[in-house]
């Protein structure tokens, strides 16, 4: 059952309860304070027919009968309001009857004892309902019943009229609260609902799903959290996916890189098995079968490297990047100077912590790039800058430039620009990523762009946050 049906439910149950309760005891109330009052009131009659018939005894004791009857019919004249029905009678005869006739009325109903008053409530039928007051006195010897009645039945018409006044009140006040509480409780579950729809939706796969967001109450506050929660949740599986994507392309590239080498170096080896080679062509072999070998141990060495980066905790010294940038440069220079390529250096003073075999690593293997984009009579160009929490290296070219496509996938494992270029030259794919990792080491990043300020070339920043001494 949903939960505006059971709150519907429920805000009925405690209004029939409340209103119940209140609305009985109202009209009880209410109806047992007439009574009172019609019983004083009958009381009264009593009390002044008594009066009357005791006042006109002490002035003429010896009244027959008729005096009686007469005495009593004017006060019936003059109290028609007061009482329905009365009776005056001695234990052999009848005085005075006026009104409806008692005796449906007191039946076997035996006389009350003398100078005593007795009252009854009596119903006759269904519908008709009376007070009753007998009463006894001895008077000059003689005793004499008096009966007065007064039909109450207006009261319980009134009563009966009342309960269904209330019982269409309440029908209506019914009506009116469940249509108005299950309108408020489905727009009180409507974000709920909506949160619902969203959690199925991202378990079925659909992660960009939200749930809406109304107001400023706790609903809304949780459908917020959900959906930051959410938001993390796709960026979690997002960042999962692309690094399946990754260690798949890695696979697949380390797969297709030890395929080359591996099959040369099982054909040479055959070759060279059978017996069939030349010295010549023998020699030939050695030297083939000699450089896949040394082609495979610096692909370990890569790999091994970037495992101890991932897995290590680097000590830090403080280095100055100005006397290592300068140095690298120094060194790199005679290197380049075959190809008539200009190797310049920029460099502010300061000391920072970081490890310097690392960050000469990582000098090495941007120069690496930068010298195979580069061709003859090109420029290299190092600057280097101090930073609040460490120093930022800059190694910019005027090579051929990075297509936009591959500026994301560089610091990726085994990923090419130019795969045959690249092969040729010597390269794995792997110094991008070793350089990524001794950045991230230094708590720092690594950004490639292409120059503006020359027609073609690219611009690799390094910033290395280790902090300053």
């Amino acid at each position: 059952m949903k939960f505006r049906i059971k709150m519907t439910l429920w805000m009925l149950a405690v209004l029939s309860l409340l209103f119940g309760i209140g609305g009985s005891l109202l009209i009880s109330g209410f109806f047992r304070d007439s009574l009172e009052r019609e019983k004083d009131a009958a009381f009264a009659s009593y009390r002044m027919a008594w009066s009357a018939l005791r006042i006109v005894n002490g002035l003429d004791p010896y009244l027959d009968a008729g005096a009686i009857a007469h005495t009593m019919e004017q006060l019936c004249e003059q109290n028609s309001s007061s009482w329905t029905a009365l009776r005056l009678a001695t234990e052999t005869d009848v005085l005075y009857e006026s009104g409806a006739s008692l005796s449906l009325l007191l039946g076997d109903t035996p006389a009350p004892e003398p100078d005593t008053c007795r009252l009854q409530l009596m119903t006759v039928g269904n519908a008709s309902h009376w007070l009753v007051l007998s009463g006894t006195v001895e008077t000059n010897g003689e005793t004499l019943y008096l009966h007065i009645t007064r039909n109450v039945s207006t009261l319980y018409q009134m009563r009966q009229s009342q309960q269904r006044t209330y019982l269409r009140v309440f029908g209506v006040m019914a009506l009116i609260c469940a249509a108005a509480c299950y309108t408020m409780s489905r727009l009180l579950t409507a974000p709920l609902t909506g949160l619902s729809r969203a959690s199925r939706a991202i378990a079925s796969g659909r992660f960009s799903s939200r749930a809406p967001i109304r107001g400023e109450d706790e609903i809304a506050a949780v459908s917020r959290d959900f959906n930051r929660m959410a938001e993390q949740m796709e960026k979690t599986i997002s960042e999962l996916h692309q690094a399946m994507e990754r260690q798949e392309r890695f696979v697949g590239s380390f797969a297709h890189e030890m395929k080359t080498p591996m099959t040369s170096l099982i054909g040479y080896a055959d070759l060279l098995r059978s017996g069939k080679l030349t010295p010549a062509e023998q020699a030939e072999a050695a030297d083939y079968l000699f450089s896949e070998g040394k082609r495979l141990s610096n692909l370990s060495r890569k790999l091994l490297e970037l495992l101890v980066l991932k897995e290590g905790d680097t000590p830090f010294i403080a280095v100055a990047p100005a006397d290592l940038v300068e140095e690298f440069t120094t060194r790199l220079r005679p290197l380049l100077a075959p190809r008539q390529i200009t190797v310049t250096c920029e460099s502010q003073r300061g000391e920072c912590l970081m490890e310097p075999d690392l960050v000469w690593s990582l000098l090495l293997n941007l120069a690496d790039n930068a010298q195979k984009a580069v061709s003859k009579g090109g420029e290299i160009r190092f600057r280097q800058k101090m930073l609040p929490d460490g120093c930022r290296i800059q190694v910019l070219d005027n090579g051929r430039g990075i297509p936009e496509k591959s500026l994301d996938h560089l610091t990726e494992a085994f990923y090419r620009v130019d795969k045959a270029r690249s092969r040729k030259q010597g390269g794995f794919g792997l110094g991008l990523a070793l350089c990524q990792e001794i950045a991230a080491a230094h708590n720092g990043s690594i950004r490639f762009a292409n120059r503006t300020d020359v027609p073609h070339g690219a611009c690799v920043t390094v910033e290395l946050k280790g902090g300053r001494p």
